[in-house]
């Protein structure tokens, strides 16, 4: 491979970054797919951040649409409006329960830089493909997982890309897996509200957003960015789950909130939340995430949460 062809492959494009008038081939050959330009026929990719054009309002970028080897009914994305709070163990939890139900269900890791879900479940090995696409691997109990990390030649690799080249990424998973039947898919989305939430709030066809949380007044205020920006996009917000929420004795049975109190029922009464679920500090979490086996662990207080999202 050439300088040249590398330094194309790095910015995302095989065009090194050009708009579709700029291309040799006349933006046929599919290259401007992932270019700044989005490939669109404005050469807008939604992100005015990073364009110099001077356009009256911005344009969403084009609606990703699934392969014929795929159908999903329902997409759930999981969000948080910062780091911390589990929200990649809560993604894991919704699947496994729903699986447990009888959904057929799957996940997408769009956390891109900080990809933890194949860990929760032991999954080491790469994802294969062919022409029909790319095949995600399974869990024990069949939930179809796709994360950055089946890709890596090592787990600990790090994922140095920009906003846009993730956006892509993410967006190009939905599109090339061969996803096959599914009920419910659950995006496990990266902390905060940048470019991977607004690519796939504006690109997928999200059903509904779960947030998670956990009891600190700083986290709250948080939530309510990640709660507004889903309104702001009119994706309902489906449930919320306050993980760490208190921590109850083995010996005794008391509940202690090393966290602080609960504010969970203020929470979901303020933002109009119907469904709300807690999650205790448990030591059993860890050691079922540590082994990779988080498909044995027995939530408290989830069944009745994941019945209700996923039956909206």
């Amino acid at each position: 491979m050439s300088r040249q062809e590398d330094d194309n492959r790095q910015n995302g494009c095989g065009c090194g970054g050009h708009h579709r008038e700029e291309h040799e081939c006349g933006g046929s050959c599919g290259h401007h797919q992932d270019c700044d330009c989005g490939g669109n026929e404005q050469g807008c990719s939604g992100d005015c951040s990073s364009c110099s054009s001077h356009c009256s309002e911005p344009q969403a970028p084009p609606k990703a649409v699934l392969n014929q080897y795929s159908q999903i009914k329902r997409c759930v994305a999981v969000v948080s409006g910062k780091g911390g709070v589990g929200k990649s163990l809560v993604t894991g939890l919704l699947a496994t329960l729903a699986a447990r139900a009888g959904q057929k269900t799957a996940i997408l890791d769009a956390d891109i830089t900080g990809p933890s879900i194949p860990k929760l479940f032991g999954l080491f090995e790469h994802c294969t493909g062919n022409e029909m696409g790319i095949f995600p691997l399974e869990t024990q109990t069949g939930i179809k997982v796709l994360s950055i990390n089946s890709f890596l030649e090592n787990e600990t690799d790090p994922v140095l890309w920009r906003g846009p080249i993730i956006a892509g990424t993410v967006k190009q998973f939905w599109e090339e897996t061969v996803w096959g039947q599914i009920d419910t898919l659950f995006v496990d989305m990266p902390p905060g509200t940048g470019d991977v939430p607004l690519t796939v709030f504006q690109s997928l066809p999200v059903d509904g957003v779960v947030v998670v949380t956990t009891p600190q007044d700083l986290v709250s205020m948080i939530v309510a960015k990640a709660v507004n920006m889903a309104r702001l996009m009119n994706i309902p917000v489906l449930g919320l789950v306050e993980n760490m929420s208190y921590f109850r004795c083995d010996q005794c049975g008391k509940v202690h909130s090393i966290l602080g109190e609960s504010h969970l029922d203020a929470a979901a009464a303020r933002f109009g939340i119907d469904a709300a679920a807690s999650l205790p500090i448990d030591p059993a979490i860890a050691r079922v995430c540590d082994a990779g086996a988080l498909e044995s662990y027995q939530p408290e207080g989830l069944e009745g949460f994941v019945a209700k999202i996923c039956k909206q």
